[in-house]
Order: C-alpha cells, then sequence, then structure tokens
C-alpha cells in the first residue's frame, strides 16, 4: 500500500499527526527529515515510519506532504526532482505559490497548498486549500478528506491565501491571552487566577458567537453596556488604536508571505 508522506518533521508535521492518531488515521505515514533525533521522536510518539533516505520516502508516497520552512522549499524541490514523482503533492509552505511549485517537479506533478492550524493536534484545527486548475476531483477530494480528519477545511482562492493565513494563526489567540492575563497580573490577580479569566474573555466569549447563532454585533453591545466598565475598556482601547494594530501586524504578514514567493 502507497502511504502518506511527510517531508519535514517539524512542528506542523507533529500536530497534524497527534491529530490524525487521535482519529484513528490507519494509512501508514512516513516521516522523512534530515535530523535523525526528529525521525526518533516522531517515530516513538506518533508510530511513523521513519525513512532517513529522501528519495525511498518520496518513492513510496501517493500523498506527498511537503512540510519544511519556505526558505527550504526551492532546494528540496529540486533533489526531489532527481527521482520520479507521481504523488499527489501537498505543500504547507506559507507564501509559496503553485505556480513556483509546479516549475520545480514538472508538469505530472500536480500540486495543492493547505494551511493547516498547530491546534489541529486535539482535531480542532481549520485549514485553507487551494489546488491547481488540472487537479482531478478525486485527488482534491482526497486531500480534503485528509485534513477533514483534523479539522474543519476551506477551500479559497489563492490569491486570497496570504491574508487567510496571517488571520488565521492561532498565534493571535495565545498572543491575546498573553497581554490580557499580563495587564490583570499587573492589577493584582495572581497568574492562574489572571490566566483563567482571560481564557474565558477570548475562548468561552468566542465559542459562545460560535455555536449560539447570535450576530457579533448583539453580543458586543449585550457585553458592553454604555456607560459600563466593559464599554469604557472598549472605549479606550479603540480610542489607544488596538484595531488599527491589529491590521498592521496582519499586513506585515502579507509582505513577509511575499517575500517568500521570491
Amino acid at each position: 500500500m502507497k502511504a502518506t508522506v511527510f517531508i519535514g518533521g517539524g512542528r506542523i508535521t507533529g500536530a497534524l499527526l497527534a491529530g490524525l492518531r487521535l482519529t484513528g488515521y490507519k494509512i501508514p505515514i512516513i516521516v522523512h527529515d534530515r535530523h535523525a533525533s526528529k525521525l526518533r521522536q516522531l517515530r516513538k510518539r506518533y508510530d511513523v515510519i521513519s525513512e532517513p533516505d529522501l528519495h525511498r520516502a518520496v518513492a513510496q508516497a501517493h500523498m506527498l506532504i511537503i512540510a519544511v520552512r519556505p526558505d527550504g522549499v526551492d532546494d528540496l524541490l529540486k533533489k526531489i526532482g532527481k527521482v520520479h514523482c507521481d504523488a499527489i503533492a501537498v505543500s504547507l509552505a506559507a507564501g509559496i505559490p503553485l505556480s513556483n511549485l509546479r516549475s520545480r517537479l514538472g508538469s505530472r506533478t500536480r500540486w495543492a497548498r493547505v494551511m493547516p492550524s498547530p491546534v489541529c493536534r486535539s482535531g480542532r484545527g481549520l485549514a485553507a486549500v487551494t489546488f491547481e486548475r488540472n487537479m482531478s476531483k478525486a485527488a482534491r477530494r482526497e486531500i480534503i478528506s485528509f485534513f477533514s480528519h483534523v479539522g474543519k477545511v476551506l477551500e479559497i482562492p489563492e490569491d486570497k491565501f496570504d491574508a487567510f493565513t496571517v488571520t488565521y494563526s492561532s498565534s493571535h489567540g495565545y498572543h491575546a491571552l498573553a497581554a490580557l492575563a499580563g495587564a490583570a497580573q499587573k492589577l493584582g490577580l495572581d497568574q492562574k487566577t489572571a490566566l483563567t479569566a482571560a481564557a474565558h474573555a477570548l475562548a468561552d466569549g468566542i465559542v459562545s458567537w460560535r455555536e449560539g447563532n447570535i450576530s457579533l454585533d448583539y453580543l458586543l453591545r449585550e457585553a458592553a453596556t454604555p456607560g459600563g466598565i466593559a464599554a469604557t475598556v472598549m472605549a479606550i482601547m479603540e480610542e489607544r488604536g488596538y484595531p488599527g494594530i491589529v491590521e498592521l501586524g496582519l499586513r506585515a504578514g502579507i509582505k513577509r508571505a511575499g517575500a517568500n514567493a521570491k
């Protein structure tokens, strides 16, 4: 049986493997990485097949998942290009367009780009996917099905991919949690209480919106009574430029993605 092959044993590969094992994914999984220590850890933790030889790993692939840093993609694909590759190819590298990927492995290889969230380790991830136009419907379904094991999958146009990438990252939630809890500690709360309160404000509030079928505008009005404490906090944050700072951050991420494409 052909396998699902990950090239790169870093953080996102580990997160995906954790989520796949939660769901009982049965197809053989092979991981290649240059570092033997990473392969040993992944084999022990997730019961995958480790393959230190790149060409042998690629030769066994039905679905080939490129999970290396963007600055390493070009060199990696040059090495892969020396062997025959007719697998379904999936790139997780942020900012690298399909046109660049296609030019490296030739016309026989069909590519998809996927951006999965590290939250996929819990099975509650979110992934965007975009395909080359000539990828078959069967291959598209297979890729969507694979990533659906670990969360929700959205198909979006490639020209919207970078905007999605800079917006969906779980780092926003972790960053906001750290900032809100840190501010609460400065007001006198102990760390545990501050984190509990901040996590409720962020996570439980967002779950209420996702599961309650209530508009965000209504929930904002409900939570922030005019003249009340919450409304005062929100007004000061708006006045000090909170929305603008968020936008600046996203635009910087878009610029970084554009640099990756070069």
